[in-house]
């Protein structure tokens, strides 16, 4: 009986220094997560607002300030909403990816054959944007279940033709699909549809900020990503033109492309 007695205070004092131990662990864990959940919903009702804004679809290079510099509020392209999106939330896209450029400028896209990073037009580019975020954020996997897409995730797409684009999930969901639709411009303004398979996917993303991965170490760091698998394609984004792409829209991506390939003079 006392030797009973004994046992169970011993498995009691062990229960109670295992909870004192991983108690803290599990409280920050759950804390961050909430802080990454609330995150994720600020970015979405700003990228919902964006919606609301009149923009023509304005490929031209344009000399801004920096930090914080942007285009004309009237004028943009598909990488602008993203910018501006996160640019509600504090978090300056043209300052971090210039910043990174700078540092790490083999890292990135040769294409335009640059020698040195520009913060004029680095930060508008997709290519540039898909890097960034697979350093700097989360690298999800590419599947073809639209449940794997939540609101706040970054998707960035092939359109053929050398074209790309990009996009941020929300929440709201496509009527007949449940999908949730992205919020893109992809010509006519910033608008909020149901265009997740509609183009190939090449990239799908997270991005915290600045401050998400501070002070954690960078083999830490690695393991929070998820490994990418390669792009597949479904029925749905076979499709390269989406059915409800007018021909001008077309023009502009196609003159965005070649403005932006060519840079300034």
């Amino acid at each position: 009986m006392v030797l009973g007695f004994v046992v169970a205070r011993k498995h009691a004092a062990i229960l109670l220094l295992a909870i004192s131990f991983f108690a803290p662990a599990l409280l920050s864990a759950t804390s961050d997560e909430a802080s990454r959940q609330k995150f994720l919903q600020t970015l979405v009702a700003a990228a919902t607002e964006r919606s609301g804004h009149s923009v023509r679809y304005e490929p031209a290079y344009v000399v801004m300030p920096y930090p914080g510099g942007d285009v004309p509020a009237t004028t943009g392209v598909c990488t602008d909403e993203i910018i501006r999106s996160y640019r509600a939330l504090g978090i300056d896209l043209q300052k971090e990816v210039h910043e990174d450029m700078t540092a790490n400028f083999a890292t990135y896209p040769r294409k335009w054959h640059r020698t040195r990073p520009d913060s004029n037009i680095d930060h508008r580019r997709v290519p540039n944007l898909q890097v960034f975020f697979s350093r700097k954020g989360e690298t999800l996997p590419i599947t073809g279940s639209a449940r794997d897409y939540a609101p706040g995730d970054l998707v960035t797409w092939d359109l053929g033709g050398g074209l790309t684009h990009i996009g941020i999930v929300v929440n709201s969901k496509a009527f007949f699909s449940s999908r949730n639709k992205l919020l893109h411009n992809i010509g006519a303004g910033p608008k909020i549809e149901d265009v997740l398979f509609n183009w190939k996917i090449t990239g799908h993303y997270r991005y915290f900020g600045p401050q998400a991965l501070a002070g954690i170490p960078s083999e830490s760091r690695e393991a929070m990503k998820t490994t990418a698998v390669q792009p597949m394609r479904t029925p749905q984004n076979q499709r390269v033109v989406h059915q409800n792409l007018s021909t001008s829209a077309t023009a502009w991506a196609k003159a965005w492309a070649a403005t932006l390939e060519a840079g300034p003079e």
